[in-house]
């Protein structure tokens, strides 16, 4: 397992997902609020090798990660290229690879609510919300869209509040919860396109 994350038995981890490219304060603050609001053991970054809903290739996985690690510094937080190394290319295999490699763990997938709007576009998400309970985190201007995204109205009956958070990581598959945060508008994108990301 050197090189692997390690898992203690019984610990909740947050799983998010993406290109990280680059990493920000945004990803920061979802993090932290996720580790806070659905008392989270742990919380693993998964740095893709790619976004499949992308056309275009991210910055090579050892800048993301070098910099995602200086962006990310926390006790609690590991940042990881368990993707690259399970060889998945889709969140559902990934998520199933992890349940069978860790089994003495529990898994919660993190996402912020832009990604709840289009989650019914991802690959078996299906899969996902019957695998792993899901945390959402409102980010700006995707409080309303989530909220009556295909994903939220299909799992409506599955729906944790927000005031029961904290016992997202207990909970049996399917089941959501949708927390409100502070915003932080940080994008990669942003960052991306105004010249910031040095590679």
């Amino acid at each position: 397992m050197r090189g692997w994350p390690v898992a203690p038995r019984g610990q909740v981890i947050g799983l998010l997902g993406g290109s990280f490219d680059p990493a920000h304060g945004g990803h920061v603050h979802i993090t932290q609020a996720a580790l806070k609001r659905f008392h989270l053991d742990r919380v693993w970054w998964l740095v893709s090798p790619g976004n499949p809903l992308k056309a275009r290739g991210p910055a090579p996985m050892q800048d993301r990660l070098d910099h995602a690690r200086r962006v990310m510094q926390h006790p609690r937080v590991t940042v990881t290229d368990i993707e690259t190394r399970l060889g998945t290319r889709y969140t559902a295999e990934t998520i199933a690879a992890l349940v069978q490699r860790y089994p003495q763990a529990r898994f919660v997938w993190l996402m912020g609510a832009d990604n709840l709007v289009q989650f019914d576009k991802w690959q078996d998400w299906q899969a996902i919300m019957n695998m792993v309970p899901v945390g959402v985190l409102a980010r700006p201007g995707d409080r309303l869209a989530a909220r009556v995204s295909k994903a939220a109205r299909i799992y409506r009956h599955a729906r944790i509040l927000g005031r029961g958070s904290e016992m997202i990581g207990q909970a049996q598959a399917p089941a959501w919860c949708f927390v409100n945060l502070p915003m932080n508008t940080a994008s990669s994108t942003a960052i991306r396109a105004a010249g910031k990301w040095a590679k």
